[in-house]
């Protein structure tokens, strides 16, 4: 089982920047596919951003050219970049971990989550 432990939320005005860390209890260049995902109570939980190990990345349109996603492996940690922040933007931000299984099955990990919230 893959532990993830998210850090770096918090309150930042809008236009600012915070970088949210995920840090993993595996190598996580062991893992398939890491991503951010966010969700807003009273709605689905939405993907902002993934990574896989072959290096290709994926964000949502909402946060293209804002967002950055990365990997330091060394330190089995995946990284959010946000700049640019919107009030839009404020969510709770979740790491995530998806593991391929020998079976063609996958497991999906996820952090305990992290408050952001940007003011106007």
């Amino acid at each position: 089982q893959v532990q993830l432990v998210e850090t770096g939320g918090g309150l930042v005005q809008a236009g600012g920047s915070l970088r949210l860390s995920c840090v993993a209890s595996v190598r996580i260049d062991s893992i398939y596919t890491m991503g951010w995902y966010r969700q807003i109570p009273g709605k689905q939980r939405e993907l902002v951003a993934s990574s896989t190990t072959t290096g290709s990345t994926h964000y949502a349109d909402s946060v293209k050219g804002r967002f950055t996603i990365s990997r330091d492996n060394a330190k089995n940690t995946m990284y959010l970049q946000m700049n640019s922040l919107k009030p839009e933007d404020t969510a709770i931000y979740y790491c995530n971990a998806l593991r391929l299984l020998s079976n063609s099955g996958q497991v999906s990990t996820w952090g305990q989550g992290t408050q952001v919230t940007v003011s106007s």
